[in-house]
């Protein structure tokens, strides 16, 4: 009886304690640690960098980089998971960045770390998100791909620019491995859904996040091939169509009864389609529509990751598109029933969430949380 009773208690627990989906590595533990500036700036601000860097500065200041502190979604999900420290080193991932120094921890798992106030925080620095100096300073000097020897500040080639992936893994490599999870991959695991889909690969992340350009790295300068500071993915739907290729049949026979198969094939990305905050996810939705634009008929399917998170985090099924394997849907549908549908509409969606999880998290912006990757009309009669 009394085992019952602990067992009981402890689940119940289980279900109401903080969630805490990832282990906290030694990578993202704490802020990169720095405060002075290179000589030759007055600050680490993009915004100076942007004075001589000015295409590449324009670039950045488009990225979802430049907006990984203000983001409204990332904001409204950071309140509700109790603003945890953790999130900051890859939002705000400088220490000059953080109201806050991180001196240590209470628990061994480090979500809970001890805080006094940062001296050098700089607020304007902090708005500015994944910010120039988060990949390109490092004791005291500006790292590159390249080395540069005529810069008004000091100026070192650094591999970890160039291997497409050093720089990335920081905030980009999650881990799941814990006594309590039980995941296939890890939670926003994109380098290690590259690893599943090619087992001993390079991977180069910049390759298709960081497309080649041509173009004056600084104001003076001859243009050179570089990588473009704009990382798109999910965000930009024309990054994410390039990835996607859907190839639709739509077939009748006498009596006008027919079906719709679609194809959906994850021909550009390395990894899963989507990939990132297990939230996201795609759909692909049949509708049947009458004369007055009403839908008479219905089928949506979502592709996306199933876990169960409490009262222990379990991945169940998951059915996004891995590279290169199709995957098909069919919807049957009948023209001569009553009443009868003159248009068939298939589409497929991207979603960044879905509506409950807006609702639960107060998301209340009015930037949408889904766009239309492909959209075809059929004119049944």
């Amino acid at each position: 009886m009394t085992v019952s009773c602990l067992l009981l208690a402890f689940l119940a627990w289980r279900m109401i304690r903080p969630l805490n989906i990832f282990v906290v590595s030694d990578e993202f533990a704490k802020p990169i640690a720095f405060t002075s500036n290179p000589a030759g700036l007055e600050s680490l601000r993009a915004s100076e960098c942007g004075g001589c860097h000015v295409e590449i500065y324009r670039e950045w200041s488009k990225s979802m980089h430049a907006r990984a502190w203000t983001d409204p979604y990332f904001q409204a999900d950071f309140v509700f998971d109790g603003s945890q420290q953790v999130c900051l080193n890859c939002h705000i991932p400088l220490q000059n960045q953080q109201e806050n120094l991180v001196t240590g921890f209470r628990d061994r798992a480090r979500f809970k770390p001890l805080l006094k106030k940062n001296p050098d925080f700089d607020a304007g620095l902090q708005q500015e998100g994944v910010t120039c100096a988060v990949c390109h300073v490092r004791d005291n000097y500006i790292i590159g791909p390249y080395g540069v020897n005529d810069a008004p500040h000091p100026s070192r080639y650094d591999p970890s620019m160039a291997d497409g992936f050093g720089v990335c893994r920081k905030c980009h490599v999650a881990s799941g491995k814990r006594w309590d999870t039980f995941y296939r991959l890890p939670p926003c695991g994109t380098v290690a859904e590259i690893r599943e889909e090619t087992p001993g690969a390079k991977i180069n992340c910049t390759q298709c996040h960081m497309p080649e350009i041509v173009r004056p790295v600084a104001k003076g300068m001859l243009p050179r091939p570089g990588g473009m500071h704009t990382w798109k993915g999910g965000h930009d739907q024309e990054t994410v169509r390039q990835a996607l290729q859907v190839n639709l049949e739509v077939s009748r026979d006498k009596s006008n009864s027919g079906r719709a198969h679609i194809t959906l094939t994850n021909t550009g990305a390395g990894h899963y389609l989507p990939t990132g905050t297990p939230d996201r996810h795609l759909s692909v939705e049949f509708r049947l529509i009458n004369e007055q634009g009403e839908t008479i008929k219905q089928k949506i399917y979502l592709l996306k990751r199933h876990l169960m998170w409490r009262p222990f985090i379990v991945d169940l099924w998951d059915t996004r598109l891995a590279k290169d394997i199709p995957r098909s849907y069919s919807f049957p549908f009948q023209p001569g029933n009553s009443p009868d549908p003159v248009k068939l509409e298939v589409s497929v969606r991207y979603h960044f969430m879905d509506e409950a999880r807006r609702k639960r998290i107060a998301y209340t912006s009015q930037q949408p949380i889904s766009y239309v990757l492909y959209q075809h009309m059929e004119q049944l009669k």
